[in-house]
């Protein structure tokens, strides 16, 4: 982490304006179901509180494309945050436009300005110059506490950054400080686990993984690719066939360096894509023609547990199993419930995953659940992220 912080510059009275990650599910009357990613960005919001900043928080929401939808507006999100701060936050109608020009130029010390949704204009994703300088000629400095969006380059991630001191909120330094050690300076044995349906979504993840890690455990739809790229019979279980070669080359890498490459030992299957479909549990090489994958086994279950307790640092990215389903989400639970005691470094890399722990109500017993899907991908496979490049070097 040698990017400049929020501690790193001088805010004191300052007009702020903060890219948050406000993305957040809601249900169809619009309530928020799930506020994590407002709650996270509240350390944050209190620090330029205690500054006597000016405040103004943008964020997107869905994908409107680029046109005004009432079901992406913020107010939502506005509401929560009023709650959760227990103080008002004046809402613009609009982003660049004259309300939220005339609000932001009028804006006290201690008081909070939130944006409509940036992805109400085009601009925005195509990281267009003359939006990203508007955003900035609202502000005096720039602070990104995005983690989820930081792996775009959009105008408010990384466009603004060009015409304001740029820096990392605390929720960034977090992400980074807890995904950044995990991936460089582990404790070892070093594990990570891979779910997900395909190889091709995590390929890039599998092959940054394998210089670093001790062990790599596959599950999820993934795995099949694996055992078809070993000759043997998948049925109708999701299968890449085109990334065969991908999974005999993580294979022989894993081996070459040394890594241990768990899969699967036995699967639950299902005659169909259903929640109440009829399954039972089989070896892994013996898969019947028309059943397909749909959970890992009991005996990997416990063969996944017992490496796990020796670790001493864990990476989970993706679900073994369809866990949507309550019939195969047990491997996804169980291995959940393993994280949360034992005595290692538990990361859990967002999305799927994330929801499973938290379904699980498990949330508090593991180190560090990121609130970024995507960009916790995309910073597992090295890749450098734009809107972590485009803040100010310590």
């Amino acid at each position: 982490m040698n990017k400049k912080t929020v501690k790193d510059i001088d805010l004191k009275g300052k007009k702020v304006l903060v890219r948050c990650d406000f993305n957040v599910p809601m249900d169809e009357q619009r309530n928020i179901t799930d506020n994590i990613r407002i709650v996270s960005a509240l350390p944050t919001i209190k620090y330029l509180l205690e500054n006597d900043c000016k405040i103004i928080l943008c964020s997107h929401l869905g994908r409107p494309k680029g046109e005004f939808k009432e079901e992406y507006s913020l107010k939502p999100v506005a509401k929560e945050l009023s709650k959760l701060l227990n103080k008002e936050i004046i809402m613009a109608n609009d982003v660049i436009g004259e309300d939220a020009t005339s609000k932001a130029k009028n804006l006290k010390q201690g008081e909070i300005l939130l944006l409509e949704n940036v992805r109400f204009h085009r601009e925005e994703t195509d990281n267009d110059i003359e939006f990203s300088k508007k955003l900035a000629q609202m502000a005096e400095i720039y602070v990104n506490d995005a983690f989820g969006s930081a792996h775009r380059a959009h105008s408010s991630t990384t466009g603004v950054a060009s015409y304001l001191p740029a820096v990392a909120g605390f929720l960034i330094e977090k992400e980074l400080e807890f995904l950044g050690k995990a991936v460089e300076e582990p404790q070892r044995p070093f594990v990570a686990i891979l779910g997900g349906s395909k190889v091709s979504d995590k390929i890039g993840v599998i092959d940054n993984l394998l210089e670093k890690v001790d062990t790599l455990m596959i599950g999820g739809g993934m795995a099949y690719t694996f055992f078809k790229a070993q000759g043997y019979n998948v049925g109708n279980s999701i299968c890449e066939i085109d990334k065969i070669d991908l999974a005999k080359e993580a294979m022989e890498k894993a081996k070459q360096k040394g890594v241990k490459l768990m899969l699967p030992i036995d699967t639950k299957i299902g005659k169909e894509f259903d929640a109440n479909t009829e399954s039972k549990t089989v070896e892994w090489t013996q898969i019947p023609n028309d059943w397909q994958g749909l959970d890992i086994g009991e005996k990997t279950i416990e063969m996944y547990a017992e490496e796990l307790r020796k670790a001493k640092t864990v990476v989970w990215n993706g679900p073994l199993g369809v866990f949507e389903f309550e019939q195969f989400a047990v491997g996804t639970n169980k291995i959940a419930k393993i994280l949360s005691e034992i005595s290692a470094t538990t990361i859990i890399g967002g999305g799927d995953s994330a929801a499973a722990i938290k379904k699980a109500g498990l949330e508090d017993k593991v180190t560090h659940i990121s609130t970024g899907g995507g960009a916790s991908l995309e910073f597992l496979e090295g890749k450098k992220l734009p809107g972590i490049e485009a803040l100010m070097d310590k």
